[in-house]
């Protein structure tokens, strides 16, 4: 499933649900730095997304970490399971562990996102630095 998703630099994944909205996450390797998630700041269905600016929250012992926006939109769906099973994000990070749905406002802006293999070479240059 991984190769089919696109990633934001912050980390985020994104799957194009192909009806103009995305399902989204955060990556295995952005769960791997935070340790155990013990809370995630869900959003509101209905509230207004943009590209690039925070609008969640993840909580782990180790940090605390915002979510950016992978894209503009409005949310159209929460992942309610965190509530009560935030580690989910770390036992199924891109299934179970999805975090939120979102209409885009411009489908445009999914070609700005990194692919799986740009995504996995950003991610090695940082390892090596």
């Amino acid at each position: 499933m991984e190769s089919t998703l696109r990633f934001t630099e912050t980390h985020e994944w994104v799957l194009d649900n192909g009806d103009g909205t995305i399902t989204m996450g955060i990556s295995n390797q952005a769960q791997g730095f935070l340790g155990d998630v013990v809370f995630v700041d869900l959003p509101e269905v209905g509230d207004e997304t943009e590209a690039g600016e925070t609008f969640s929250l993840v909580e782990s012992v180790k940090a605390a970490s915002d979510l950016y926006a992978p894209v503009t939109g409005e949310v159209v769906e929460i992942n309610e399971e965190l509530e009560d099973s935030p580690e989910l994000i770390n036992e199924s990070p891109y299934s179970a562990g999805w975090i939120v749905k979102i209409k885009m406002s411009d489908e445009a802006e999914l070609g700005d996102l990194l692919s799986n293999e740009d995504y996995q070479a950003a991610n090695e240059e940082e390892e090596v630095e």
